[in-house]
């Protein structure tokens, strides 16, 4: 007879995910939520299903929120959100949705900024200088209409998002579509702010609604306060936009609010066509490598005074000259095909052929021009054939054939023009802002940029938006922000960590490198699985496998939360 086996060997899947797990630890993303749940009887709490739904979406498997159970089949879940006997089956879809729409329920714009605010404390991230931009989400299928908003970003009170069509980044014209505003620090691209929005939402509205939301958060915070008293004066928190926030409504908006900002100029308007004029002749300013340069304005305008700098690369202008001469040839081709056109059209007289021309390049660009034009006359009769030895002409027809060359001049003056564009600000003092450090505050500005192409990784979260309820895609876009929280927590750690101690991982392609994406150490953690060992009086035994030194390496640099998740000795 056969003795039953009294050991049992099983393995489960840990690899990055340990991480992501220790950093919704260490903010305390579940217990913060937990303690704003009233008390439940549910097994699985709001903030224990908002960590596994960070842990999904981080997990870039591609899993719907259905198939959630499926992806923590073969995980350690009650390692990873810290409950014991919870199972994979306890995150089911009905769980999920409860919770979504709990999410909903309380203002996902708040809950944001409260989580945001201990994650950066945990993480020491000062909110000096901020980035906020929008950006939109298609959808498939029908969505109810919702009621009509002020496509503000603060407001308080709960509305349904109205998803529809509007100008789509995209490209995707055919496709209804949500908003989200988000904001950055300048520090880590570490995401402070977020903001569902309907989807027609316009920028010039949005934007400025979600800074002076964001001011009134932090001072709600007390972290505005603090940088506003005078011994913190230098340091005072600078809001930085594109160029969808500049006008002049706007400008005069964030005025009356005390808002610094940064933001560029669009080249519409008089002043700021003569400030990139290149007839001016100002006194350039160089970085050292000599790539950048830049020269002032003070410019006084109905919403105040603001600086101007005016800012020219070798990188910008190599990449307009190519745009720019490649574009002249497209439009010489096009021209010429219009004036071939003008040249098979009969004139009743020479005036009326004249004026043909000077209507046709009316709208012409001004680097090209008509180098040389030629009229022709030949007589009309009224019979057909050979007209006869005195035979009278009925009319006289006239055509105008024109050549057009480059007006080398103007075209280059046009392309100097377009290397050049201005970045404002309402900080007048270089003292405070200097105009290097305002030229490198603006062009962090793809960092917000970059958390949107995150957002959109079809591998992320986001390709799981398929919640037909706009106020479960409220919920969810907090999801999906959380996720983005901790994947840039982690990362801006490791690297603060990694210059501080001169140390280096290896990158995908085996070098040395100090500035590792999060997403390359998560790929190479690919593998990590921890092994059970059960008896019939329970677990006696757990072993992480395939730890290497790089492993432990990270693990050490993000701290003694995530060395203890997979069992790296102190």
């Amino acid at each position: 007879m056969e003795t039953a086996p009294t050991t049992a060997y099983v393995t489960e899947r840990l690899d990055h995910l340990g991480i992501v797990a220790a950093v919704c630890r260490e903010i305390g993303l579940a217990e913060f939520l937990d303690a704003q749940a009233a008390d439940s009887r549910q097994k699985v709490s709001v903030g224990t299903a908002t960590v596994a739904m960070v842990l999904n979406g981080l997990g870039f498997s591609n899993r719907r929120l259905y198939l959630v159970p499926q992806f923590f089949e073969n995980k350690p879940v009650e390692r990873l959100v810290g409950v014991p006997g919870i199972e994979a089956a306890d995150l089911n879809d009905d769980c999920l949705g409860r919770t979504l729409d709990w999410l909903y329920a309380h203002d996902v714009t708040r809950l944001f900024a409260d989580i945001a605010l201990r994650a950066r404390r945990a993480f020491g991230i000062e909110p000096s200088r901020v980035h906020v931009d929008t950006t939109s989400f298609s959808v498939n299928g029908k969505y109810e209409a919702a009621p009509a908003t002020d496509g503000g970003a603060g407001g308080d009170e709960e509305t349904m998002l109205a998803v529809t069509y509007g100008y789509s980044r995209e490209h995707r014209a055919d496709l209804k579509q949500w908003m989200l505003a988000l904001a950055t620090t300048h520090e880590g691209d570490v995401p402070l702010f977020m903001h569902p929005l309907d989807g027609n939402s316009s920028d010039a509205r949005t934007l400025v609604a979600a800074v002076e939301a964001l001011k009134e958060q932090l001072r709600g915070e007390g972290e505005e306060e603090a940088r506003e008293a005078p011994s913190f004066a230098a340091a005072a928190s600078i809001y930085v936009a594109d160029a969808g926030i500049y006008g002049e409504e706007n400008m005069s908006r964030l005025a009356r609010a005390g808002v610094a900002w940064v933001s560029r100029v669009p080249a519409t308007s008089t002043a700021a066509r003569l400030a990139i004029d290149p007839e001016e002749s100002p006194d350039w300013h160089h970085s050292e490598d000599g790539r950048l340069r830049w020269y002032t304005h003070l410019v006084e305008l109905p919403q105040g005074t603001e600086r101007w700098v005016v800012v020219s690369s070798e990188e910008g202008r190599e990449r307009t000259e190519k745009t720019f001469w490649r574009q002249v040839a497209h439009q010489q081709e096009e021209w010429e095909k219009t004036l071939g056109r003008l040249g098979n059209r009969a004139f009743a007289c020479e005036a009326d052929a004249r004026e043909a021309l000077r209507e046709a390049t009316k709208r012409m660009p001004e680097w090209l021009k008509v180098q040389e034009s030629t009229l022709s006359s030949r007589p009309r009769y009224a019979k057909g054939g050979r007209p006869g030895k005195n035979a009278r002409p009925a009319s006289i027809e006239w055509r105008i054939k024109a050549t057009l060359g480059i007006d080398l001049e103007r075209a280059e003056h046009e392309c100097e023009r377009r290397a050049r564009y201005i970045v404002g600000t309402s900080v007048l003092d270089p003292a405070r802002l200097s105009e290097e450090e305002l030229i490198r505050i603006y062009k962090g500005q793809s960092g917000v940029e970059r958390g949107f192409r995150f957002l959109k990784d079809p591998l992320f979260l986001a390709s799981s938006v398929f919640v037909k309820k706009p106020e479960r895609i409220v919920a969810l876009s907090f999801v999906m922000v959380v996720c983005l929280l901790v994947y840039r927590l982690a990362e801006h750690r490791l690297r603060k960590r990694l210059a501080a101690r001169g140390q280096s991982i290896p990158d995908q392609t085996g070098k040395p490198s100090a500035k590792p994406t999060m997403r390359w150490v998560f790929q190479f953690f690919e593998g990590i699985d921890v092994l059970y060992v059960r008896s019939l009086t329970g677990v006696v035994g757990r072993h992480v496998l395939h730890l290497r030194p790089v492993h432990e390496q990270v693990l050490r640099l993000l701290g003694p939360a995530y060395q203890e998740l997979y069992d790296v000795p102190f």
